[in-house]
């Protein structure tokens, strides 16, 4: 499974790509607010050092002004995944778009249906919402199940993006299920390499050693 993040904040994209832990990003209109900065500056910045796929999102609703926006973002890299909504609008945007050979994020899909419409307008990557599904007491999980199966039966190449993932827990059953990516706010990637087990079993390695008096260096 790949690993995206899902935020527009650098500093903690650079943590995760310089740990090895980064596959790729993704961004959106309320992460790109939340970072305080310029769209295209942090889009162009974040690309700039993450080899993989940087989504990017337009925010026109009409198919002429999404394609335009689309096609000015693909300029910043060939990196950029450029993200559209799940509207026939945007699925019509997507096939010009990923017929010109540029990778594109369907987004906001909340039915099997919709992710099957998004593969057959050429979707690079379908982005299911997992916790606003659960939010409306939904289940996440069978959505991404559903589509994973669907796909298979035809032989879609569109990757399933889990996204809206809130809990470690998530991951877990979106890997097991298999969803190709997971994209993820940073604290909910580090939360991955937490275990109580891991903290006591550490510690008490750590007392043992310092009880022999010895050092490495």
């Amino acid at each position: 499974m790949k690993f995206f993040a899902d935020t527009a904040d650098v500093d903690a994209i650079r943590e995760l790509n310089d740990a090895g832990l980064l596959d790729g990003v993704t961004t959106n209109p309320s992460l790109i607010m939340k970072s305080g900065r310029d769209f295209k500056e942090v889009v162009t910045e974040i690309a700039g050092f993450v080899e993989g796929p940087v989504s990017a999102e337009t925010v026109a609703t009409d198919h002429e002004t999404m394609l335009a926006e689309g096609r000015e973002l693909a300029k910043i890299g060939d990196n950029i995944a450029i993200k559209v909504p799940l509207t026939l609008d945007g699925l019509k945007t997507c096939k010009v778009l990923s017929g010109e050979g540029r990778m594109v994020n369907v987004t906001l899909c909340f039915s099997a249906n919709q992710a099957l419409l998004a593969a057959k307008a050429g979707a690079t990557f379908i982005s299911p919402f997992i916790g606003r599904l659960d939010d409306i007491n939904l289940d996440g999980m069978e959505l991404i199940s559903d589509i994973r199966t669907i796909y298979d039966n035809y032989g879609f190449e569109t990757q399933i993006l889990a996204a809206s993932i809130r809990t470690v827990n998530h991951v877990t059953e979106a890997a097991r299920i298999g969803a190709d990516v997971a994209t993820m706010p940073p604290e909910v990637i580090k939360k991955l390499a937490e275990h109580p087990l891991t903290t006591k079993g550490l510690d008490t390695f750590l007392a043992d050693w310092e009880k022999t008096g010895q050092k490495i260096l």
